[in-house]
């Protein structure tokens, strides 16, 4: 898949959740959000153990509560959708504080605020222990097809060109003293991102001209393709395994 490719949300570690392969804590993490899901919405407690579970995860890969939590901040449009869902939503109404709120628009908002946080952690998770190319072979070996693992790799690795090429053109114009400061500069930002349109094209096309010239025929090389063993299985399947007995008894409870 090329050279090794770096990201924020990874963090280096040597911890055994680390050590896993990609493919193995990419299925994991599904069938664990998977399993949140279905849990049905009343079984409250059983959302405080998902929520030790991932806690549990977090301890054994070494990953800071503080770094899981900065950048559980993405979620925050659906966290103020869920909060909006008790006054708009019809229903059996009840009183708090003075306000009329909707019974059904509380267990909605909880909900979405329950299992989307838990979703959210779990994707963190995985992010913060798996490189972006561990990723994209994680998911060729999970059978993902492969144009769409050759559409995520380009995106990925076409982002940061981008980046790059916005910052160059950030750094000349404050070299050259202009500052967006109103509504009168908003042509000046137009005109960059025409330009940064245009650079980008040409830079991809001679990326994928010098990628032809090298034998580039519509699939990437797999230099390292690590296979994973039984035990590691298992070890990755001790999340959802785990979460999938909780929502057991949530339904039966």
């Amino acid at each position: 898949m090329g050279a090794g490719h770096a990201h924020k949300l990874f963090r280096h570690g040597h911890s055994p959740v680390h050590a896993l392969p990609a493919h193995c804590k990419l299925a994991a993490t599904f069938a664990f959000v998977l399993v949140v899901v279905s849990t049905p919405r009343g079984a409250v407690w059983a959302f405080g153990l998902y929520a030790v579970l991932i806690a549990t995860v977090a301890a054994a890969a070494r990953i800071p509560a503080g770094f899981l939590l900065r950048r559980l901040v993405i979620e925050v449009p659906f966290v103020l959708f869920a909060f909006l869902m008790p006054f708009v939503a019809e229903g059996e109404r009840v009183g708090f504080l003075g306000m009329s709120l909707s019974v059904p628009g509380l267990w909605g908002a909880w909900n979405v605020l329950a299992k989307g946080t838990l979703g959210v952690a779990a994707s963190v998770l995985l992010a913060s222990t798996t490189e972006l190319r561990a990723l994209l072979l994680g998911l060729q070996r999970l059978r993902l097809p492969p144009l769409l693992v050759q559409i995520a790799s380009f995106m990925i690795r076409y982002g940061d060109v981008i980046t790059d090429e916005l910052r160059r053109m950030s750094i000349a114009r404050r070299s050259r003293g202009f500052e967006a400061r109103g509504v009168r500069h908003w042509g000046v930002l137009a005109k960059t991102a025409g330009a940064l349109f245009i650079r980008s094209y040409e830079r991809g096309e001679r990326v994928y001209l010098a990628m032809v010239s090298r034998g580039y025929a519509g699939s990437m090389p797999v230099i390292d393709d690590v296979a994973a063993t039984r035990a590691q299985w298992a070890y990755a399947a001790a999340l959802p395994v785990t979460a999938l007995a909780v929502c057991l008894m949530g339904w039966t409870l």
